[in-house]
């Protein structure tokens, strides 16, 4: 499993992964779920997965393959598409497209694969977006009413991001905040593992303006990590029962 969240603020777009992939008890391991794409001052995509290694990974592959085709057109590369819109359709296709395939294979042998993905990211003269792609194609965008969007393993991070997070949160807290929600999940679901990657968009940037991976040795994010453990413990000593 994984878990992987992304926030579309005003400021500009957090990204964050982790890199965990689970097979089984004895079958872990650490791939990568973050990708980014950019012509920069041009545009700038990012794009998160998470689900079956097979299905994301074949995507990814088609995807990079196009955009790197110095001969493919608006339709197939998502570094022509004329909006974030027609990028996302693209991903889309290209997704339910692999999933149709790698599930018609899996059926044979009884077991299932599906995938989801995040993208997210701008274009030259457009405005920032953020898309959840789900494995059939179709896709749900977030607004100003939920600036933030989550797959994989969400549940566990989802509370700070519903009283923290608006539109307005400048990129520091939001960093700050996606980190303790990555945090919840770690300490909750072993499926979800270190290390992480941190990529941040400011807005009209139309590149990556800061990415990071974070170790599982990182004193900083053991340092907040703890911070936060503690603050809820005096949090939950200073509430009166009812």
């Amino acid at each position: 499993m994984t878990y992987c969240v992304g926030l579309l603020l005003d400021a500009g777009i957090v990204l964050l992964s982790d890199t965990r992939t689970n097979a089984g008890l004895d079958n872990i391991a650490t791939y990568r779920k973050m990708f980014t794409f950019a012509n920069d001052g041009e545009r700038v995509v990012a794009i998160m997965t998470a689900g079956s290694l097979s299905v994301t990974q074949t995507t990814l592959a088609r995807l990079t393959e196009a955009a790197e085709d110095q001969d493919a057109d608006e339709s197939r590369s998502i570094l022509k598409a004329p909006s974030m819109l027609k990028v996302a359709e693209l991903v889309g296709q290209t997704l339910s497209d692999v999933t149709a395939e790698v599930s018609g294979k899996m059926d044979r042998m009884r077991q299932a694969a599906s995938a989801s993905m995040i993208v997210a990211g701008q274009r030259r003269g457009g405005p920032m977006r953020l898309f959840l792609i789900y494995p059939e194609g179709n896709f749900i965008e977030a607004t100003s009413d939920t600036p933030y969007l989550q797959i994989g393993e969400h549940k566990y991070g989802k509370p700070i991001l519903d009283r923290v997070i608006t539109p307005g949160t400048p990129l520091a807290d939001a960093e700050k905040a996606v980190l303790l929600s990555m945090d919840s999940t770690l300490r909750s679901n072993l499926s979800v593992g270190m290390p992480l990657d941190l990529a941040v968009i400011e807005a009209d940037a139309l590149r990556i303006t800061r990415q990071r991976r974070i170790e599982a040795s990182d004193e900083g994010f053991a340092r907040m990590s703890r911070a936060w453990s503690d603050a809820l413990r005096d949090a939950f000593q200073k509430i009166d029962p009812v």
